[in-house]
Parts: structure tokens; C-alpha cells; sequence
């Protein structure tokens, strides 16, 4: 704590998840047993980023991709899943936590649904951080989606071509109300993106850890966190424009 500094705190934290398998396998346990531990560290960590002042936490949960996982594993983190809604959504509501979510809601089974639509209303006049769930995500979909919004719209007439800009096309992202993330974190010594917003992802700074996600805590938080606080961030400009030299 003593290496953080409370007035460059990232406003938006992006993490993937990555590492439960390979925790289990370490520890010759089953990959369910890692996804339980795993829920732990999302526990520990929503807790840390509420107390530190984080605004918004985002969390590639599931993607589209998993679906394509062993029945029984997708069966077990859908339990997981609605067993942590079902838990934490007063414990949400006590620390004025908003919960949301992004993806293809839709493919959901309708009992996870209904809870994740539950929590989300239970939590919708939190005004504190948001908690936002990456659920059935990929990020060339959303821009897909978005793609279509947009065509939909021209169609329509409710906007014209020449309106489409950079400044426009982000309100049609799963993610319009959100910030663009200001630090990336990615657990288990992997180095890719995994389809997770490519789009708002642009100037992200990125932070990749070798600690499997289950290991990941207050502490491996905080160290990202002092990683990030420690760089420049340019977005395209010179050291010295930015320091007004």
C-alpha cells in the first residue's frame, strides 16, 4: 500500500481470469476444484478494488469460446456462477456495488439468467463500483453486434453515415456505459488478449503475472496497480508534451 498512490489509481480494471486448470493439476486436483478456488480469488479481489476506489472491475468470466468446454466443466461454472449471484448480491448491495454485465447474455440457461438479472436489479441503484461480468463474451462480436446496430440504425434513419465516427461507434459496444479499461491484468504467464475488448482495449496498459488466478490477491492486486501508477501513459504523444516541456 505504501507504493500506491491513491490519486493515480486506474479507474477501470480489466482482468483475465486465467490459470484454475493448470492450479488444480499442480495440486492433483479436478479443474472443478481450481474453478472453486477460483471464486475465492474473485471474492478477495471485487473486495480489494471496492476498498482501494476502484470505479469499475471487469471480469472476462466466460467466453464464447468456453462454451465449447466438457459438458461437465461449462455445467460446474454456470453452478458457480449462479451460486456467487445468488451469495454476493447483498453483500453487493452493502458496499453500494452495481453489478453488470457484457456478452451474449442470451446464451444463458434461463435459471443463470434470471439470477443474473435478479442480482442486477437488486444492485441498479448502487452508485459505487461497478462490477461488471464478462459473461458468453468475444470481442469480435461485440464489434459485430455493434456493426449491425449500426447498419440497423442507418436503415432506419436514425443516424446518418457521416455521424459514425470514433466518437459515435463506441455506444453501440456491449460496454457504452463503461470507461475504456485503463489497466489489463492477465494471470498464469500467458500472453494473449483471448478476444477480450479489442476494441476498448486501444491504450490500455497491460500487466501480465505468472500467478495462477486462484493465487491472485490483495497483494498481487496492489503490485499490478504500483506497476501501472510507475508508467508514462502517452497515448501517442511525447514524454514532452505530456510533462508540458
Amino acid at each position: 500500500m505504501e507504493e500506491i498512490n491513491k490519486k493515480k489509481l486506474p479507474s477501470h480494471i480489466a482482468i483475465i481470469m486465467d490459470g484454475n486448470g493448470r492450479w488444480a493439476k499442480k495440486k492433483n486436483l479436478s479443474r472443478i476444484s481450481g474453478h472453486i478456488k477460483g471464486v475465492d480469488a474473485v471474492r478477495e479481489v471485487v473486495t480489494s478494488c471496492c476498498e482501494l476506489g476502484i470505479r469499475v472491475l471487469t471480469l472476462y468470466a466466460f467466453s464464447m469460446e468456453n462454451w465449447q468446454r466438457p459438458k461437465e466443466e461449462v455445467a460446474a461454472l454456470m453452478g458457480l456462477l449462479k451460486e456467487y449471484l445468488l451469495k454476493e448480491a447483498e453483500e453487493m448491495v452493502k458496499n453500494n456495488i452495481r453489478l453488470s454485465a457484457i456478452g451474449r447474455l442470451e446464451d444463458l440457461s434461463a435459471d443463470v439468467r434470471a439470477t443474473l438479472d435478479e442480482a442486477m436489479r437488486k444492485t441498479e441503484n448502487c452508485d459505487g463500483m461497478v462490477l461488471n461480468l464478462a459473461l458468453s463474451y468475444g470481442g469480435r462480436s461485440e464489434i459485430l453486434h455493434a456493426v449491425h446496430g449500426i447498419i440497423s440504425d442507418l436503415r432506419k434513419g436514425r443516424v446518418k453515415e457521416e455521424e459514425i465516427d470514433l466518437s459515435s461507434f463506441p455506444q453501440y459496444l456491449w460496454t457504452r456505459e463503461l470507461p475504456d479499461p485503463d489497466l489489463l491484468i492477465r494471470t498464469s504467464g500467458e500472453s494473449r488478449i483471448s478476444n477480450f475488448l479489442l476494441y476498448q482495449i486501444a491504450y490500455t496498459e497491460l500487466y501480465l503475472t505468472e500467478t495462477l488466478w486462484p493465487d491472485f490477491n490483495r497483494t498481487e492486486l496492489l503490485k499490478a496497480i504500483a506497476e501501472y501508477e510507475s508508467r508514462e501513459r502517452r497515448f501517442g504523444l511525447t514524454s514532452e508534451q505530456i510533462n508540458g516541456i
